[in-house]
């Protein structure tokens, strides 16, 4: 079981502008994450292998506002949930496959303000309520309520825990962002110190800011002698 806490700084625009109700300013808040993980060895048709299962509440933090108008926003909670399967082929030669779901925990969007003082209904509720109402608020049931999943599956190859070539690919229900890609990334570690590289391409025509990004990490195992190849890039 692990916990993280985070600083979040925001600046989307700065100033006045004749649309939005009072002046534009940056936000700060802060955020926790809280993740658990299982692991566990496995004899997978004679070759040692892993089963690795995990979750992680991300972005638990309370509501912001660019403005001092009142209204304020979620920022984006997320549950994920996933499995993995490591398989050691022989002493160099290992096989590393893993599937995400993730879903937000905010509530859905919507247009109704039954108070009439001009805030949509769903922006008032506490971060508590959103998180347990997400999970039944939207308006097309319970298979909406599934296209709001978001599913990973990614894979890995690594040599001799050094060198790695993995391969993504992302997807988003149409109607809930349509965002979907394919990731590849190679990976290397040499002693106490790693270098990962990921490139993102999208597989569709809408226009995301995410295109064709290019990550960079760098890893400082300070453990060495039992530290495996960061696999974070899938």
């Amino acid at each position: 079981a692990a916990i993280a806490i985070k600083y979040i700084y925001s600046k989307i625009a700065e100033g006045s502008f004749g649309d939005i109700d009072g002046e534009i300013k940056p936000i700060n808040t802060a955020a926790t994450d809280i993740s658990f993980t299982y692991k566990t060895p496995i004899d997978l048709a004679g070759f040692k292998s892993e089963l690795l299962i995990g979750s992680a509440f991300s972005n638990l933090g309370p509501k912001v506002s660019y403005t001092d108008s009142g209204e304020k926003d979620f920022i984006p909670t997320n549950l994920g949930i996933g499995a993995g399967l490591g398989v050691d082929f022989d002493d160099v030669n290992r096989v590393n496959i893993a599937l995400d779901i993730n879903k937000l925990l905010v509530p859905t969007p919507s247009s109704e303000d039954t108070d009439n003082n001009g805030i949509n209904d769903y922006k008032e509720k506490s971060v508590v309520s959103g998180i347990f109402s997400s999970f039944g608020d939207a308006p097309g049931g319970g298979s909406e309520e599934l296209n709001e999943l978001m599913y990973s599956v990614g894979a890995e190859y690594v040599y001799d825990q050094q060198f790695a070539v993995r391969l993504g690919y992302f997807n988003e229900h149409s109607t809930k962002g349509n965002r979907k890609f394919f990731t590849v990334g190679l990976g290397v570690k040499y002693q106490a110190v790693g270098l990962n590289f990921s490139y993102l391409a999208p597989t569709t025509n809408d226009k995301s800011p995410l295109d064709n990004t290019l990550r960079f990490s760098l890893v400082f195992d300070f453990d060495k002698n039992t530290g495996d190849l960061d696999v974070n890039d899938i």
